[in-house]
């Protein structure tokens, strides 16, 4: 929200109140600050009568990180919901420099110093006092006030020279903030808007930190766009709390905030072969699903998982978790069959219940569903007529969900596609009297947490996984997500790469699309380079809105096309599970965007249509028909991964690609472990697993575990040397590339060797 009329003046009916100076700061009992900054000069006891005074709370709830909390006034009903954070032994250490005029908040790496006399001022920086990160300074800090009666606290975090703003959520237009206006309010709006399904209060930098807004509701962004050389959030109400993260690095910041906020559950390995879906508003029984389920046999095309999307269930029911029996008359024994060719089952659901369901009297009746303040169960048509949604507040709604999903569950579902939860409406009484414009956005938080969470009773921990579309702050914890409804074109497909990265550099580690687009019908070649894309992403989902997605409806290049990638992904599974624990155990995402893997390369800084898969896979998808690229590569010898060709970096690169073929390079010194299994997911990594060793100079080292065995990879000055914890399993080594040596792999029972390669 803008607050201003250029520099000097506030926009009309606009009112502002700005800390000015410091009349006090004490020491709290846990270690933190407790500052009052007066609005006006106190030049005498007169001034003292008066107000307003913003009361600042400074604390640490874990090393390295620093929470600052400006309240106005501090009588208000605290309604929720809240983000559920960690905490830890932070350590802190509250120091005074009488001569310079400061006091000091020290937690970890991090400092925040506060200017005792003079202008206002509110620093961070690092706790050695080398490096300033940000600061809050004259007229940043305020309240703001309408003439109808509105109340802001806003704040302004200064912007250094060359710091780049990523984050905030899947958004889809550039992947650097800086410039742009961003309301964190979930929208079912497409990826072609500035809305957003995902929308996330955080925001990293490439100066060493990042910002968290702990504030679940509306926050409205400006990131030097009204100030140009500040970030600006503000929020409606009378308090509002941020952290500051300290990295310093990107991967540095993006673990604290995770550490703060929630991790990813690792998902099941099966979870990463390819995703068939019934496609959104296609004809479909049981026949159709056997008939795309056999041509994808027939063509050797591995799948892992067949989803049902919304016409498993009868129209104007949903959801009422039923299978449509006209359609459907056996879906117990369908199920059966389907799992007995090793399938995994997904059907799609969502919050909202139908007037004509079952369930909407049985949810009316036991003050399930979500009310008006009257009383009455809120309802409107659009979606589904007369639809209500479920009171994810009240526990014995929660439950009563949970345990129409149970049904399915024990029937021979394996997951659910989570879809919708972003049009919540704010005129609703929640049972448990949390504020609506706060469970606007955290809605979506605990309609995944009751899904995932009853997935994790039944199937196990490690088994759990969902295909979410919403999401805020925390949902991190419940994967996989889904970029939503894109367009067929080569505009969207790169809309929806810019969505996920962003979404990446918001603490969550797993993230899918549709391939080929949602709306319409891809082109031929539209649909062959999106599949290079899709199957070289963290989850990988054929899904359209009215026609199908099996690749003979394009042509029969790309049936070929899906095979090569498909077999691709499933070889490359020992790697791609390595990178997968790094993105549960780390909070640092599997698709990684090129300033975030390459932090000191300026050329990285706005680089949007590449990324990494992990750290040692360059990915640069083809938008056009025709095949040609242009992509960055860092310094060092790269190497392409389907051709062997080497390239030297750092420079730009213009290739042209046929559709069996995507740039994909590895990193120089990487260690890739490829697999010995090419028709699932699921499987013993280590067993016949091939390490190649690219690049690899004299000296080098690397350690990798693959599938629970580790092996160590040497170079020395005439060999490349591998060895394995657990020799009793066969493997092989090859060395792509680096000095002219000879390659021995092997110990105890097992030795092979490998020419050198490249």
């Amino acid at each position: 929200m803008k607050f201003t009329d250029g520099y000097w003046m506030l926009r009309q009916g606009i009112h502002a109140a700005y800390p000015v100076e410091v009349l006090d700061v004490t020491e709290t009992a846990d270690g933190g600050l407790a500052i009052h900054a007066p609005t006006q000069p106190i030049r005498h006891r007169g001034d003292l009568l008066k107000g307003p005074v913003m009361t600042v709370s400074c604390h640490s709830p874990m090393p390295d990180v620093i929470g600052v909390t400006l309240t106005h006034f501090d009588g208000e009903v605290d309604r929720g919901p809240h983000f559920g954070l960690s905490e830890s032994d932070a350590h802190t250490q509250v120091s005074y420099d009488d001569a310079g005029g400061w006091a000091m908040l020290t937690s970890g790496s991090l400092a925040l110093r506060v200017a005792r006399s003079g202008p206002w001022q509110l620093d961070f920086l690092t706790a050695d006092g080398l490096k300033p990160l940000t600061s809050s300074g004259v007229k940043a800090m305020g309240i703001m006030e309408t003439d109808t009666g509105e109340h802001y606290l806003r704040e302004q975090l200064d912007l250094s020279v060359g710091t780049s703003v990523y984050g905030l959520g899947e958004r889809f237009g550039p992947l650097v903030k800086n410039g742009q206006t961003v309301d964190i309010w979930n929208a079912d709006g497409g990826t072609a808007t500035e809305q957003a399904y995902k929308n996330v209060p955080f925001y990293l930098t490439d100066a060493g930190y990042g910002v968290f807004v702990d504030h679940p509701g509306r926050v409205s962004l400006e990131v030097g766009s009204e100030t140009v050389s500040r970030v600006q959030f503000s929020v409606e109400g009378q308090e509002l709390t941020y952290y500051v993260i300290h990295g310093p690095t990107p991967k540095e910041i993006l673990r604290k905030y995770t550490a703060l906020t929630g991790r990813p559950a690792l998902p099941p390995a099966w979870s990463f072969g390819l995703w068939l879906s019934t496609s959104f508003t296609t004809s479909y029984d049981e026949e159709t699903v056997t008939s795309f389920i056999d041509g994808m046999a027939e063509r050797d095309l591995p799948m892992s998982v067949f989803h049902f999307d919304c016409f498993w269930m009868r129209e104007f029911n949903w959801c009422d978790f039923e299978w449509d029996p006209r359609v459907f008359p056996d879906p117990e024994g369908m199920l059966a069959r389907l799992k007995e060719r090793g399938l995994r089952i997904c059907v799609w659901i969502n919050p909202y219940i139908a007037q004509r369901s079952p369930l909407f009297a049985e949810g009316r009746d036991g003050g399930y569903l979500l009310k008006k303040p009257d009383g009455g169960v809120w309802q409107w048509d659009l979606w589904q007529p007369g639809m209500a949604l479920v009171d994810f507040s009240n526990p014995e709604a929660r439950a009563w969900y949970a345990g129409k999903l149970e049904a399915l569950l024990e029937m021979g579902v394996d997951c659910f596609k989570t879809d919708f939860g972003e049009r919540v409406p704010t005129d609703v009484a929640y049972f448990d009297g949390s504020d609506p414009e706060r469970m606007h956005n955290y809605y979506t938080y605990l309609y995944n947490q009751t899904v995932f969470d009853v997935l994790k009773k039944h199937r196990g921990e490690g088994e759990a996984v969902v295909f979410a579309r919403s999401a805020t702050t925390g949902s991190q914890q419940f994967p996989v997500h889904w970029g939503g409804d894109c367009e067929s074109t080569y505009e969207a497909m790169a809309e929806s790469l810019r969505g996920g990265l962003s979404l990446g550099m918001s603490g969550f580690g797993y993230w899918s699309h549709d391939i080929g687009g949602f709306e319409g019908t891809p082109s031929p070649a539209l649909f062959k380079r999106w599949t290079a894309f899709g199957l070289l992403s963290s989850h990988s989902r054929l899904h359209g809105s009215s026609s199908y997605r099996v690749p003979w409806l394009f042509d029969e290049e790309a049936v070929d096309v899906l095979r090569v990638f498909t077999k691709l992904k499933l070889r490359l599974m020992p790697y791609l599970d390595a990178v997968a624990r790094e993105a549960s155990a780390a909070g640092v995402p599997m698709m990684r965007s090129m300033a975030l893997e390459f932090p000191d390369d300026p050329a990285c800084t706005h680089l949007e249509r590449q990324y990494m898969l992990g750290p040692d896979l360059l990915v640069a998808p083809v938008f056009n028909d025709a095949g040609d690229v242009s992509y960055y590569v860092p310094e060092g010898t790269w190497t392409h991964l389907l051709t062997g060709e080497e390239v030297q970096g750092p420079r730009w690169v213009r290739e042209r690609h046929g559709f069996d073929s995507v740039p994909v390079l590895v990193r120089p010194g990487a260690v890739l472990p490829i697999g010995a299994v090419d028709d699932r997911p699921d499987y013993a990594y280590a067993d016949g697993v091939t390490l190649r060793a690219y690049g690899l100079q004299p000296g080098d080292r690397v350690g990798l575990t693959v599938g629970g065995v580790d092996f160590t990879v040497v170079c020395e000055a005439a060999t490349v040397r591998a060895s394995a914890g657990d020799a009793r399993r066969p493997w092989a080594l090859e060395v792509v590339g680096g000095p002219t040596v000879r390659a021995e792999a092997g110990t105890g029972l097992i030795v092979a060797s490998a020419e050198l390669k490249g």
